[in-house]
């Protein structure tokens, strides 16, 4: 039951960039979910170098930069993750990452929920609720980070950026001022530079945390692992 009610709470939140979002196909509610994504991003992305650093001092800028190549050299990971919604619900699972565009988080039981990229759209199945809703990756704030060609400052507005003993913290929105929902990224510096944890906050001001455990380099993903098939589906009704 703590599964389903989790599901339920809403693809008002396409994926986690609030877990309050809207479908702007079907206007269906989503389920809080690690990825943030939903009709309060815009779906294009800004080509112009409209941020070049001015806002930034040189320090910050080396920050940005940094993270940047971190997402730009990324390539196929995986590990364990820890997922508290904002009332302090934790739900646990696996996530794999494939570059470009690809992820799937396979959450642990009791629950049966599976979050999954193509690198197109993006899918959220519950077994248990037999649904299965979809939205474009470019709808989520995961585009700005799993893009071929990284450049959060030509694509991102960059509302925060510092470092924090050996933590660099970078909280990101999205260009336009009527998408409010944010993503601020945790990045440990140290023995190399990793992602250990996002929060995403959606137009309501609701967070979404999610902490990474064991992340380590993956070795030759199956693509098709990032791909809903028919397969997938008939499992619903069994």
């Amino acid at each position: 039951m703590h599964a389903r009610f989790m599901a339920q709470l809403a693809i008002t939140a396409v994926v986690a960039l609030a877990p309050a979002w809207v479908l702007a196909q079907d206007k269906k509610p989503v389920p809080p979910n690690p990825v943030g994504a939903g009709g309060a991003w815009t779906q294009s992305v800004n080509k112009d170098a409209a941020i070049k650093g001015e806002e930034f001092d040189k320090k910050q800028i080396e920050l940005i930069q940094k993270v940047t190549g971190y997402f730009n050299q990324m390539t196929e990971i995986k590990g364990g993750f820890v997922q508290t919604s904002a009332d302090n619900k934790r739900l646990r699972g696996k996530f794999y990452v494939k570059q470009p565009g690809r992820f799937r988080f396979d959450y642990s039981p009791p629950s049966r929920l599976v979050i999954l990229s193509d690198g197109q759209y993006m899918a959220i199945q519950d077994f248990d609720m037999k649904t299965d809703d979809r939205v474009e990756l470019s709808q989520t704030p995961f585009r700005l980070l799993l893009r071929k060609d990284v450049d959060l400052l030509r694509d991102a507005q960059i509302l925060e950026v510092k470092e924090v003993d050996d933590i660099i913290v970078l909280a990101l929105q999205d260009r336009n001022p009527d998408n409010p929902g944010r993503i601020k990224l945790f990045l440990a510096k140290k023995p190399n530079l990793e992602l250990k944890e996002w929060v995403t906050t959606d137009s309501q001001g609701l967070d979404t945390r999610v902490e990474l455990t064991e992340v380590s380099k993956a070795d030759s993903l199956d693509p098709a692992l990032f791909k809903p098939t028919s397969v997938v589906f008939q499992r619903l009704n069994q």
